[in-house]
Order: C-alpha cells, then structure tokens, then sequence
C-alpha cells in the first residue's frame, strides 16, 4: 500500500488477513508511550486501582475503535473518508486537521520517551558526547522519517526485525517489573479523580480512532476486522500500561529513563523503546499522509512525508515540556476524538446508509450530496466535546459519547445537512 494512497481499495486488494491486522495494531500500541500511560497514573493511584483503571479503560477504549473497524472492509476507504458522509467534505476536513497536527505531538512524544532512556546508556557506555537526549530524539525521528520514505518495502522489512524484537524485550520487561511489583514504594499523592484516570486510558485507546479504516479497509472479514482491532489494542494496553505504573512506583518519577534503570534494564528498555519509538511512528506519519492528501489530492508524496516527520522531530527537540503534559493531551484527545466516534457510529450503525459503488463515489465528489458543513455532524461533534468536559467530574467519555449519537439523531429529523 502506498503511504499516501487515499483510493478506495479494490475488492482484488483485501487479501490481508484478520492476523495481519492484529499484528499492526499490537507492533502500533506495543510503544513508548503505551508504557507511559501507566507510568501517569502511578502518583495518584495504588497500583491495585491503577490496575483496575487501565482493564476497564483498555477495553471500552478499544470497544469504540473496534466498532468501527468493520468499516473498513464495508467502505474500502481510509477513515478521513469514511467520515465525509456524516460530516460533510469540509467536517471532515476539520477532522483532517485534528489528525495531522496530533500525530505531530505523537511523533514528538514517542521521540522524547525513546530518547531519555538511550541518553542515559549512551552517556554511561560511550561518554557525556552520548548523552544528549535532544541529539537522540533528532536521530530517532529523522530514522523513521527516511524508512518511510524509502516506501512500504522499507517499512515491511523494519518490522519484520523490530516486532519479533520489541516482543522480547517486552517480555523481559515484563519478567523484570513483575520481581519488584511487590517491593515497597511511596503512597500515591492523589493528584486526579478516578473518573479523570479513566479518562487517561480511554483517551489514549481512543486516539487510535481515527487509523479505524486506514488498514481494515485491505481485510474482507468485517468481524476478524472487529476481533483484530479490538484484541490488538485491548491485550497490549493492558500488558504495558501496568509495567509503566510498576516501573515508575519502583523509580519514584515517571522519567523513563530512570523508570527502566529501577527496574534493571537499562539497555533492552532502550532498545524496546527506540524499536516501539520507530515502529508506531511509521504509523503516525502513514495516517497523517492519508490526512493530508485527503485535503490536498496532489500534493508530492515525498514532500507530505518529509514535512511530516520533520515537523515532529523539531518539537521532540523540547523533551521536558511533553512528558509534563502527557495526561492533559490525553484528555483533549478523548474530547475530540471519543464524539467523532459517536458521531460515526449513529451515521453508519444507526441511519444506516445503503453502501454500494455510487455511494463510496460519491465520498469522492466535492460537488456531491456530501459537499460542505454536515449541521448535524459538526454540531454533534462540537456538543459531545462539551460534554466530555462539562462532566469531567464523574467521567466525560459515556457523556460525550452519548450526546454525540442523540445530537446528531435529533439534528437529522430538524434540519437534515
């Protein structure tokens, strides 16, 4: 599949398999920041409730995304299209937007978490020359930048090592911070609600909503589609969101660098975070080129690949500023993402448009009866957003989720588009 390619798939290209897909999102979501969540939750939680937090959060994050997924194999179209018919050419322009300029923040974070963990070995095996955690965020993202260049061959080959690789280094971390989960650690300063730690997890698992078609759409099976995404995301956040909590209880901060250094395992955490680091961020510059082309069409492939992954590792060159406002983007994530999902679901799973060939053409046509504004989806987007905040105190997901479906239900009967 080419990097940028927005055409719908053709029947004669859906030959990945349900294991293919689940393979994607585990090699997406085994990942730096994955561990990271869990590390965020250790100041304000136990790791009994921290643990509870991440099951309950892990699987109705992953519900939504995996909801969703069937799309794919139904529409053959990248999600950004997905989404024109219930918000219009220009809504889902708005969502476009919201894609490309997180995966910056992505794409910087990953770097950034990476980093800090290869700059404490560097320093420590080759000298203070090696200890430059900007130096290795830089190198880091500029590596992904240039495999993904390279092409689709590239980026194959690169996961076929760093996968199997980053799984055992995963195991081993999981060896490691299961020998100290039991060692004493200082009492959790409560810092969040429950209900925001919830938030955290969720928002995280829902930032994956918007890749829901981009790879399903080469999968015919519309439930291995759903079981692939679901498994792919729930299994890995609930396995390393819990040894980023027990590895920043055991350092008493969640700086990864010190967190892998608490646990033993200075140099293979380096290693699982830089192959994590890598491997996600081909997928956040692969869904940000699908956002830009879905706005601009002809845009140089090469030129949309490059701006993209320079653009990230320039801000990953400010590291302290991301790990400090890790859960706060967790949260503006889940506010605009989680409505956008409730949105789409009562479009496809509620209205239930006939799909057939007119209809994916028609996603294509500017001009067309999707053209513009959707009222409807736009106003139901913006009010499960405001939702999700105004009812931060017992949880925003359930609320921004709900308001979104009954918003744009109830816009559809009064004014339509």
């Amino acid at each position: 599949m080419n990097a940028a390619d927005i055409r719908p798939a053709a029947p004669a290209e859906q030959t990945q398999s349900s294991l293919d897909l689940f393979l994607i999102f585990v090699g997406a979501n085994v990942v730096a920041t994955t561990f990271q969540v869990g590390a965020s939750l250790a100041s304000s939680f136990t790791l009994a409730t921290t643990m509870t937090l991440v099951a309950v959060g892990s699987v109705a994050g992953a519900a939504l995304v995996a909801a969703l997924a069937p799309l794919g194999p139904r529409l053959r179209v990248p999600s950004i299209i997905a989404s024109r018919p219930a918000l219009g050419f220009v809504g889902a322009g708005f969502v476009a937007v919201v894609l490309y300029v997180s995966n910056f923040a992505w794409i910087a974070l990953n770097n950034v978490i990476a980093a800090s963990a290869c700059a404490r070995v560097g320093a420590a095996w080759i000298g203070p020359a090696a200890g430059s955690q900007t130096a290795w965020a830089i190198l880091l993202g500029l590596l992904a930048t240039v495999v993904v260049w390279l092409g689709p061959r590239a980026v194959a080959r690169a996961d076929r090592i760093a996968v199997p690789s980053m799984v055992l280094v995963a195991v081993a971390l999981t060896i490691a911070c299961a020998r100290i989960s039991n060692s004493p650690a200082a009492a959790p300063q409560t810092t969040m609600s429950w209900w925001r730690g919830l938030d955290v997890v969720i928002g995280y698992q829902v930032s994956w909503i918007l890749m829901f078609a981009d790879y399903s759409r080469y999968t015919r099976s519309v439930r291995g589609s759903a079981a692939a995404v679901f498994l792919g995301l729930a299994v890995t956040s609930a396995w390393m969101m819990p040894l980023g909590a027990v590895a920043a209880r055991a350092a008493g901060t969640s700086d990864p660098g010190a967190m892998l250094d608490a646990v033993g395992l200075g140099a293979a955490g380096a290693l699982l975070l830089t192959l994590a680091t890598l491997t996600t961020n081909f997928v956040n510059i692969y869904m940000s080129s699908l956002a830009w082309k879905s706005l601009a069409p002809r845009a140089n492939d090469g030129a949309v690949i490059w701006s993209i992954g320079i653009v990230g590792t320039a801000l990953s060159a400010v590291p302290g500023v991301w790990l400090e406002q890790y859960t706060n983007f967790m949260m503006v994530l889940g506010a605009l993402l989680v409505p956008v999902g409730g949105v789409l679901i009562a479009h496809y799973y509620i209205r239930r448009p006939e799909v057939d060939e007119a209809f994916i053409a028609e996603m294509y046509n500017p001009s067309g009866s999707f053209r513009g504004v959707s009222v409807a989806g736009v106003a139901a987007w913006a009010a499960g957003a405001g939702a999700f905040f105004a009812a931060g105190s017992i949880g925003g997901t359930l609320p921004a989720l709900a308001v979104s479906v009954l918003v744009y239900r109830a816009l559809l009967y009064t004014r339509g588009r």
